[in-house]
């Protein structure tokens, strides 16, 4: 299988992307990072989506992104349903952010000789919205997507989001903020 067929085999809602130079990006983006990472496809459906929730955690990273993806493409086809053009949301750009959003991982994780997942040291200076942001805009991914993975996370705290970056920061949140608060009740 080659690499691009890895990245379709991990993300069919790829399709769901109708400007196939957008998809194509976002594609190259995916099997951009695979190929600098020392993280398989394999790890991806057996590593926690994160490291800050402990080691008991059983939700996959592909899982949970996977989750993150639907739940983006769900609420922005919801808003453009009610709001219409008062809020419009540009689906494309919209899935493509959530696909990527958390791109940069496959350089901030590594793994150890049991094949835990762990913060490596260039995850440690670079966050993974950083190295997301560096991988999409060498891939032509267009700075509204770029916007989207840059301010998924806590750093997104500190500029002005377009609706398409809030709709994945709270996708994202809202599927791990209860799986923090379980792990801290622990």
């Amino acid at each position: 299988m080659s690499n691009l067929e890895q990245v379709y085999d991990l993300w069919p809602e790829l399709l769901w992307i109708k400007d196939e130079e957008l998809r194509d990006e976002t594609a190259e983006t995916w099997r951009w990072a695979l190929e600098r990472s020392m993280l398989t496809p394999e790890d991806l459906h057996r590593i926690p989506f994160t490291l800050l929730c402990g080691p008991d955690l059983k939700v996959s990273f592909m899982d949970h992104k996977r989750a993150v993806v639907h739940i983006a493409r769900e609420s922005g086809m919801k808003m453009n349903e009610f709001f219409k053009s008062e809020l419009p949301v540009n689906m494309d750009v919209l899935i493509s952010g959530a696909i990527l959003a958390d791109v940069g991982k496959l350089l901030e994780y590594e793994l150890d000789e049991n094949g835990n997942s762990f913060q490596g040291k260039y995850g440690k200076l670079l966050r993974h919205p950083f190295s997301g942001v560096s991988l999409a805009e060498s891939c032509g991914v267009p700075p509204e997507v770029c916007h989207i993975i840059a301010a998924h996370a806590g750093e997104g705290d500190m500029v002005k989001r377009t609706t398409e970056a809030y709709i994945v920061h709270h996708a994202d949140f809202m599927t791990f903020l209860p799986f923090k608060a379980m792990s801290n009740e622990k």
